[in-house]
């Protein structure tokens, strides 16, 4: 009889909806290796844009803390049974760790393939790098703001001395300061004019006739 071939094992994915402080992918990857075999972590930090202090010190916890997370077994069967026995249940582990009675909160994503989680993180840190290009951007126009107004400043305050001193060499030679002395605004007072007579004006009067004016006179 021929064997049968077995079916390649479908991943699962499983989401963890808090990271306890002082766990990182190695504690996870520690904690669940039991259950079944892990193949992908993936843990999102608390603040992404501050980098983690302490990584590389031997017998140092690092300071680097993660709020959420994703695991993904290698045969979903396996996913969805240790979900659904682990949530909600006490961590354990040695009694000295930290999170010895934190809880798990984990859930099976069904039909979630870890393609679509890469896919949303890398929409996410775009997200992020373009909104930090725009802060970056902001902040060197304020700073570039910052130093036009310095150096107006600087200029100015040279200016002044330059004017004490001067002031101050004139006043030791017993020279007048060569300072202009505001003068208050000149009042000018405005009449109402009549307008010019024309030119050729007088020449269109009416003129009285001479033999009118000599019978006037001569009559009397």
């Amino acid at each position: 009889m021929d064997k049968k071939k077995k079916k390649p094992l479908s991943p699962g994915v499983c989401y963890l909806g808090r990271i306890p402080p002082r766990m990182d992918h190695k504690v996870v990857r520690h904690l669940l290796s039991p259950y079944g075999e892990l193949d992908k972590i993936y843990l999102v930090p608390r603040n992404p844009s501050a980098p983690a202090k302490n990584r590389d010190r031997p017998g140092k916890y690092q300071t680097e803390s993660f709020s959420e997370g994703w695991v993904e077994f290698k045969d979903k069967r396996v996913a969805k049974r240790v979900a659904s026995m682990l949530n909600g249940e006490k961590i354990g582990g040695k009694k000295r760790s930290a999170f010895y009675y934190d809880l798990w909160n984990i859930k099976y994503l069904s039909k979630f393939k870890w393609d679509d989680l890469t896919g949303e993180i890398a929409y996410k840190n775009a997200e992020r790098e373009q909104k930090l290009a725009m802060e970056i951007s902001a902040a060197k126009k304020e700073q570039e703001f910052y130093l036009s107004k310095v150096e107006s400043s600087r200029k100015l305050s040279a200016i002044g001395e330059r004017m004490k001193k001067k002031r101050k060499v004139q006043e030791e030679s017993g020279t007048t300061p060569d300072v202009p002395v505001e003068q208050p605004p000149k009042l000018v007072r405005q009449f109402r004019q009549k307008s010019p007579v024309a030119d050729g004006a007088a020449k269109k009067k009416p003129s009285i006739s001479r033999d009118l004016l000599a019978g006037v006179f001569g009559s009397s």
